[in-house]
């Protein structure tokens, strides 16, 4: 059974690979000025960050995540191997072996259950098959994160329950959708936005895919927020604009965190609470 969430205020993470660092900047600003939610929703990295905070929706637990990303590796999530290379011509599933990231997220998360945190937690995937989008509310923590972030050919599917299910991002709808679903009045949307002032194609395979997978994430965030407005008070934290980095590189994360605390910081001063807008820098446009 879902609980009740009528009449309350949720924070929802959207995904988008190394730049969920900025969801974290956003966090603080947020939190420090006095915005909590009554429930958090997110998909692909965003599931990540959206339990941790859920596990401690305090600056402290802010400032643990913070420390959680400025150490991680791209070597750590996306460990590569000639042999799983090879695998690709034979039955391999996937790119990447995802217990590096099952590890991670594992080690640090202080509950097992998602029912166990302190907020109420709902984790967006998608039913591989059919690609319907799946809320999970309860059950094992670490397979419902390590399902929303399964980006296909990259990551392998994981079976929870009698579904094997993938990205969150893959359902056609976002975050937003579900947290509409599920009862919210009012959304507080933390979007990672993509790399809009990029000179140069990306430079691997998994650098492309993730740089296509967040402008698909941005524009379908702009037609669900477009399509939610009548239904709920949406409001939508601006994303970094301009943006060069790869959604691929985490070695940028305490500079992508610093910029969206001080964005966040200026949106929250200037009223951004008060007034719904779409923020252009999720529309296609070129810096």
């Amino acid at each position: 059974m879902q609980p009740d969430t009528r009449g309350k205020t949720a924070f929802v993470f959207a995904g988008g690979g190394s730049f969920g660092a900025i969801q974290v900047g956003m966090l603080h600003a947020l939190v420090e000025h006095g915005v909590q939610p009554d429930f958090v929703v997110g998909a692909s990295v965003g599931a990540i960050n959206c339990a941790y905070f859920a596990g401690d929706p305090t600056l402290a637990g802010i400032a643990r995540l913070e420390q959680l990303w400025c150490g991680l590796r791209r070597s750590t999530i996306f460990p590569m191997s000639f042999g799983r290379i090879a695998g690709l011509f034979s039955r391999s599933p996937s790119l990447v072996d995802s217990g590096g990231l099952r590890e991670l997220i594992a080690h640090h998360l202080p509950y097992s259950l998602l029912e166990q945190a302190a907020l109420p937690l709902h984790v967006v995937a998608t039913e591989q098959l059919h690609g319907n989008s799946v809320c999970l509310s309860s059950g094992p923590a670490v397979e419902a994160i390590l399902a929303s972030c399964a980006i296909p050919a990259i990551f392998p599917p994981v079976r929870v329950g009698n579904q094997y299910l993938i990205d969150g991002a893959i359902a056609s709808n976002t975050p937003v959708t579900t947290a509409v679903a599920l009862g919210a009045s009012r959304l507080i949307v933390l979007p990672t936005g993509y790399a809009c002032a990029l000179t140069a194609s990306p430079a691997s395979a998994i650098a492309s895919a993730l740089h296509a997978l967040n402008m698909l994430i941005a524009h379908q965030l702009v037609q669900d927020l477009e399509l939610m407005a009548d239904r709920a008070e949406v409001l939508t934290v601006p994303p970094l604009c301009p943006l060069a980095a790869s959604a691929y590189d985490f070695s940028r994360a305490r500079e992508l965190m610093e910029r969206a605390e001080k964005t966040t910081r200026h949106w929250l001063e200037g009223g951004g609470l008060q007034r719904q807008h779409i923020p252009g820098a999720l529309r296609p446009h070129v810096d």
